[in-house]
């Protein structure tokens, strides 16, 4: 009877580490909350990086797994090219989303609604598709006033804090509420004059 207290003492300890490790793998796969570092850059300096520039409607979202990862992919309509060559439609690939009642987030990931407008700065992917360079960083909303060609554009880092590594410091410092047509400006004085800015 002496092994008895013991087994029992077994028992109680395998009984609290099982839902302790449920509970840690549960977490494991809803992916939480991922640190991001956005490092600052210019309008000028994402232009010369960003193989593509576009004004873009958005069509639609879709969420899935691919290698091991939650993705979403959004089709959108290119309205204009700014820099680059683009096919009528593309898809931009972004880290995170739901699928399977799973939920991945990524801080400073973009996320698009059906119907609106933006301004982005693309590169490819090994898929064939498209990411955001940066992240919130070229991502650029469009607002239309009252007026048709009152247009005005928001850069989603204007509420996301980027490292600036002269002050060393993390700050929000997007761009907010210029018209699209100095943001063109910009683009085309960093396209046209390359030592504006660093590569």
């Amino acid at each position: 009877m002496r092994g008895e207290p013991m087994k029992f003492l077994n028992l109680q300890i395998r009984c609290s580490i099982f839902p302790a490790c449920v509970a840690l793998a549960a977490l494991a796969l809803c992916s939480p909350l991922r640190a991001t570092t956005l490092l600052r850059m210019s309008v000028a300096q994402m232009a010369q990086r960003a193989p593509l520039i576009v004004r873009a409607r958005c069509l639609a979202n879709f969420t899935g797994w691919d290698e091991g990862e939650i993705w979403t992919l959004t089709n959108f309509d290119v309205v204009e090219t700014w820099r680059g060559a683009a096919t009528a439609r593309i898809t931009v690939r972004l880290l995170g989303g739901t699928a399977e009642k799973l939920t991945s987030s990524v801080a400073g990931v973009p996320r698009f609604r059906p119907g609106e407008e933006v301004i982005l700065f693309l590169e490819p992917t090994r898929r064939g598709d498209y990411s955001v360079l940066s992240w919130g960083q070229g991502t650029f909303r469009i607002r239309r006033e009252h007026a048709a060609n009152d247009e005005s554009v928001t850069q989603d880092t204007s509420a996301f804090a980027t490292f600036d590594p002269r002050t060393r410091r993390f700050e929000p410092n997007g761009t907010r509420n210029l018209t699209v047509d100095s943001l063109r400006k910009q683009i085309d004085a960093a396209l046209n004059n390359r030592t504006g800015a660093q590569p």
